[in-house]
């Protein structure tokens, strides 16, 4: 019995683990202290809380419904949705690691709107973190798959409330900057496994006997 508990226990830290890395919370932080500068504190708690209500919505959706939805409805394979999810991923890890951020934010927006793009998708809920929504439950249940995405996504919650004052700690000791390069690697190197998942998965389809 105890050992039954511990190795569930282990499963939903994975998997838990697994949706904090796709979501990437480090990525919060630089926005919201953004965000904060030109909003008051109310203001911030409640783009952050809008966000990740929109965001929970999404992965929840594409976890009940996401197969059928990308397999009837737009034709899409989950090996596909993998790619193209890892490959944004590549791109945003790039992004992070050659211009030391994860997103340009663009000061003729009001800041509001951040609350559903780029906040809660892509930022929370984007294309890699939706196809692992999809495609977890085969792996770990789809009940351990709901409360990782519910954890993950109030972890997030918690990074993006307390967000101006970590980027003042990081900013003072200087380690911003390199904060989100290693944490661009560690996207580049998530998105790089996903297309190479994606890949295998469609090579696979090849020796399945019609």
């Amino acid at each position: 019995m105890y050992e039954t508990l511990s190795q569930t226990m282990l499963t939903m830290l994975d998997c838990l683990l697994s949706f904090i890395a796709l979501i990437n919370p480090v990525s919060k932080i630089f926005i919201i202290s953004t965000i904060a500068e030109k909003s008051s504190l109310r203001q911030v708690k409640r783009i952050s809380i809008r966000a990740s209500l929109v965001a929970a919505i999404i992965l929840l959706v594409f976890l009940f419904i996401g197969n059928p939805l990308l397999i009837h409805v737009f034709h899409v394979q989950i090996y596909s949705f993998k790619i193209a999810g890892g490959m944004v991923l590549v791109y945003r890890g790039f992004e992070a690691l050659n211009k030391g951020i994860f997103f340009e934010l663009k000061h003729t927006r009001k800041y509001e709107d951040f609350s559903i793009v780029p906040l809660a998708s892509p930022m929370i809920a984007g294309p890699a973190t939706i196809a692992a929504a999809v495609s977890f439950p085969a792996k770990y249940g789809i009940g351990i798959t709901t409360l990782s995405i519910v954890g993950a996504v109030l972890i997030n919650l918690l990074i993006m409330l307390t967000a101006r004052i970590i980027h003042t700690h990081l900013k003072r000791h200087n380690i911003i900057g390199a904060l989100i390069r290693i944490t661009g690697l560690f996207v580049t190197t998530i998105g790089i496994q996903m297309v190479l998942d994606g890949v295998g998965e469609y090579a696979a389809t090849f020796s399945v006997p019609h």
